[in-house]
């Protein structure tokens, strides 16, 4: 099978850095279109919010091999 074939694969939070994590949750809540709702938070509330969501496993960070790119996902959704 090749890469472009692959699944996206669950990527555990503690297999990256701190700064590493930071960023993938950082370019995930900055994507256009992603709304949090009336209420406005800055930046870092919004990573400590996600962050907090990972730690409790109700978020999980998926790599796919075919975009070559993280995304996260509630595991609402999976």
């Amino acid at each position: 099978m090749s890469i472009a074939e692959e699944s996206p694969i669950e990527v555990p939070p503690e297999a990256l850095s701190p700064e590493t994590l930071t960023r993938i949750i950082e370019e995930f809540i900055t994507r256009e279109g992603t709304d949090y709702g009336h209420e406005d938070h800055s930046i870092d509330e919004k990573i400590a919010q996600v962050r907090a969501q990972i730690s409790r496993k109700k978020v999980k960070i998926f790599y796919d091999p075919k975009s070559e790119s993280c995304t996260l996902v509630s595991t609402a959704a999976i």
